[in-house]
């Protein structure tokens, strides 16, 4: 890994970080809030790709557990995973791993970057964190299935912002970017 690939992943990170600047908006019934950063998870797989993206969100995830209040409404803590919104929190590192993926290994184009983000940055994160709600907070399965249908609306958004914002740094900074892009 060289030192550019470090400074990237440390600049996603942040990024995430940064979004949590925006206050939550909790959902009733499932306990879990709508916030901003799930756009630092689809951004850093599809700019990054798959391994970079994919470890910054693992240091992010990594510093949460560690005690630093850097989750949206100064939440932080080991506790978290124990917390309804733990699923989605670890669904981030694989979320990222896989928007970065599709977007390695599918033609390029806009619909690249947006079906990588909604596929990994949406898809996978509410496949891992949904069950988990379920097991940790004993919801049914079916509340907990529509709550998170209230979050779709807000994470298409920010899937084609990301896919947007991605395709823009292409362009711009090309060689921050994967190999071969």
């Amino acid at each position: 890994m060289s030192g550019r690939d470090l400074i990237n992943i440390l600049i996603f990170t942040a990024l995430t970080i940064g979004l949590g600047l925006f206050p939550p908006v909790d959902v009733p019934l499932i306990g879990v809030p709508i916030t901003a950063q799930t756009l630092g998870v689809m951004l850093s797989g599809l700019v990054l790709g798959s391994w970079r993206g994919a470890l910054s969100q693992m240091l992010m995830v990594g510093l949460v557990m560690a005690g630093a209040p850097l989750l949206a409404g100064g939440r932080g803590g080991f506790d978290i995973l124990l917390s309804p919104t733990g699923g989605f929190l670890l669904g981030w590192i694989p979320g990222a791993f896989v928007a970065g993926w599709l977007t390695e290994h599918r033609p390029s184009g806009w619909m690249r970057h947006l079906s990588a983000a909604v596929v990994g940055g949406v898809g996978l994160v509410y496949l891992i964190g949904v069950p988990w709600m379920v097991m940790v907070s004993g919801v049914p399965a079916q509340t907990a299935i529509s709550g998170s249908a209230t979050f779709i609306p807000g994470d298409l958004i920010k899937a084609v912002m990301a896919a947007a914002l991605a395709l823009t740094v292409v362009h711009a900074r090309p060689r921050c970017l994967v190999p071969g892009r």
